[in-house]
Order: C-alpha cells, then structure tokens, then sequence
C-alpha cells in the first residue's frame, strides 16, 4: 500500500512521472497545466527525481525535444492545453509515424475564444487522429494510474505509440482529491524500463524525419494501423496487473455507474461525469431507471464494447464537452463516434446530443437533470424531435 495524499490532478501527474523514472522533461508554461512542470522542477531540484528537464521556447520546441529524446531512447514527458496543444500539431504525426511512445499530459481548456481557464475538451479533440492513445481521467486518483498504465501500454513491444493523458481544467488539475502514491518497487513491477525499437547514435547515424517517398507512405499508415489494432488487447492486460499489484480495478474503456436496468443513460467522459453520477444517484432514490456510462479509452475509440454493453438501452443522452461547428447531427464528436457504433442496431437505441460546459463552464445538477428528462420523455414517446441541444440555450 501506498501513501495517501490530498493533491491536485497536476501533482498527481508529476508524481506518475517521478515513479515512472521519465529521463528527459520538456516544458513551456500555459495554465492549467502548468503546475505539473512547476512539481516536477521542484522534485528535480530537491533530489526526488533524476531527470533533464528542458525549457522549451514554445509548444512546437516542447514536442521536438522529446521527439528527438525519445528516438535516442529516454523516456519522455510533456504536456500543454488550450492554444498551446494546437501549436505544436506539427509534431505529432511524424512522432506516430516513428513509433515513438512519448507521454503527453494535457490539461484541457477551451481555445480561443474565450480561451477562458476552465475545462473544454475541444483542444485534445482537435488531436484525436494523430496516431496517439488517449482517454481522459475523472479524478486526482485516476490521472497518476492512467499516467502509469498509459506508460505500459504506448511502450510495449506490439504498441510502441505516444500516449495524450487528458484531465479536465480546474475540475481536475486544481481540485484536491485523496491519492493513494504507491511505492516505487509496484511500480517498478509493473512498468517494465523504456527500450526503443531503434536508437539514435551517433556511431551509427541515420535519418529520422517525416518526409519519405511517396510510395512508402501507405505501408507506414497501415503499420500505424495494425498496431491500434492491437491496442485494445495490450490495454486490457496491462488494466489486470495494475489491479493485481496495486489493487485499483478500473474498465479499461467504459465506467457504468448504475446501469445494471437503466433505461436511459448519459454518457460522456472526464470530471463533468462525476456530476451526472451524483444526479443519476438523486433520480435512482426516487425510484427512476437512470445511469450513467462514462469513456475512459476515447483512442481507440471501443465501438465493439459500445455496440456490446450499450445497445441494451432504450435512450443515450451523450454529453459533449466540446464545440465542432458543422459536425454531423449537430452535436459533438462523442455524439457522431457514439451513433456510428450503435448503427447496426438500428433505431432500437434512440439518441440524443448535448453540448455543455463550454468556454470552461460547469455543467450543472439541474442541467444534467434537464437532460435526464429529456431522455425518459425519448424513451416513453419513442420520438426523437432534436438530435442535438446546446445548453443552456436549447433545452
């Protein structure tokens, strides 16, 4: 058993990254998360972790120093939000196509505009066909394990790709919650040392770089491909040792809160889905057939385990954190990626879209209510009048 702590979401991150024995730390300060990188050259400087950490000039430095870093065989870390993760898009791809597992934390906050502090998962979203595993922590606790199984899993032979952990700004960067920081021997059983696939050496130079050949390009995109493919496998091993050395068990990619005969349910992911279990809970005391299902594992997006577990539902409400003007069915990329994966059950299971919280607002007890109503009134009518609503505007 570890120690437990009261800390915030990017504490907790530094403190993965201090287990984790990262060698090389790129940083460049834009809240909200910038107190990992703060935590992290306290640590450096205190003796608790051996590490290089670099100041970086800008986002796009940010992930060409690790880009390099981790071709020469360091373990890597970095992270951003808002405009600062779209400013280094340019790196991420060519990152992918090297197959090279760095670690990204991004603490998540709408762009501009309003650029305002608070959570928006627009800026991680704009990333989500990078060539990078992503998913999103809900809790202080959740955002260290994630950190750590995200490590295992990116670094493992048949995966070898970079990882985005994403945590929500404010709601989980700098809110405390209790965090059990396990000992560093679990750690060490569990997240085996980084060995690259090739190494940068200067006795042996070669050229590593995102332009090649036309012709080349297709078998590197379907390598690319075949290794998400086997992702999913790799994830759920590496979410049973994790619960057998450090006795959390977490759904490698759904969390179901109260569903077992729901018959509506909101799904959505991140730290907004703690208010809607705390609603879903109200509603079950008053006898209402009500949960809540929550993604963990947002890439590769689980359509099979969606089609499995979630078309036993009469009516979805997905709750979208995030603004994508001109996306299909109005709503947002949950909505579009949910409704794809239940297509073969046809009309059986209705849904519906809401998009709430942006700008870094809360997503309230009574909104969340409001799209609980919204659901039972589907499900008893059978009728779908709207397939999306913004709130607080449309509903």
């Amino acid at each position: 058993m570890g120690k437990v702590r009261r800390i915030s979401g990017c504490v907790a991150a530094a403190e993965a990254v201090r287990l984790a024995d990262v060698d090389v730390i790129s940083s460049y300060p834009i809240r909200p998360y910038t107190g990992i990188m703060s935590e992290l050259a306290r640590m450096i400087a205190d003796g608790e972790l051996d590490a290089e950490l670099v100041y970086a000039e800008g986002e796009h430095a940010q992930l060409s120093v690790v880009y390099g870093a981790s071709a020469a065989g360091a373990r890597t870390f970095t992270g951003s939000s808002g405009v600062g993760v779209t400013f280094a898009f340019e790196v991420y791809s060519p990152i992918s196509g090297e197959r090279l597992p760095v670690q990204m934390a991004i603490g998540d906050r709408t762009l501009d505009p309003p650029g305002d502090f608070g959570s928006e998962h627009t800026d991680a979203e704009c990333c989500r066909d990078q060539g990078w595993i992503q998913g999103w922590a809900a809790t202080p606790q959740e955002v260290l394990d994630m950190h750590l199984i995200y490590y295992r899993v990116g670094e493992d032979p048949n995966v070898m790709l970079p990882q985005y952990v994403c945590q929500d700004g404010y709601f989980v960067t700098h809110i405390l919650g209790d965090v059990e920081v396990p000992e560093e021997a679990q750690v060490k059983e569990f997240l085996p040392p980084y060995k690259n696939h090739h190494v940068l050496d200067v006795r042996d130079p070669q050229i590593i770089g995102p332009q090649i050949e036309p012709a080349m390009g297709p078998p590197q995109q379907y390598q690319r491909k075949l290794a998400f493919d086997r992702i999913n496998d790799v994830l759920i091993k590496a979410h049973d040792d994790f619960a057998r050395i450090f006795g959390r068990k977490y759904d490698p990619f759904l969390e179901e809160f109260m569903t077992d005969d729901a018959e509506v349910v909101i799904f959505g992911q991140g730290a907004h889905m703690n208010t809607a279990k705390a609603v879903a809970a109200r509603l079950r005391n008053l006898g209402e057939k009500v949960g809540v299902v929550r993604l963990r594992t947002f890439r590769p997006f689980p359509a099979q385990e969606i089609l499995n577990r979630m078309s036993k539902f009469k009516a979805i409400g997905v709750l979208d954190n995030s603004a994508n003007f001109g996306i299909s069915c109005g709503g947002g990329v949950l909505l579009s990626e949910l409704r794809a994966a239940l297509y073969d059950v046809g009309d059986k299971v209705k849904t519906v879209g809401f998009v709430a919280g942006l700008g870094g607002e809360m997503v309230t007890h009574d909104e969340f209510l409001r799209m609980f109503r919204k659901l039972q009134e589907v499900a008893k009518t059978g009728k779908v009048e709207k397939t999306a609503y913004w709130l607080p505007f449309e509903l």
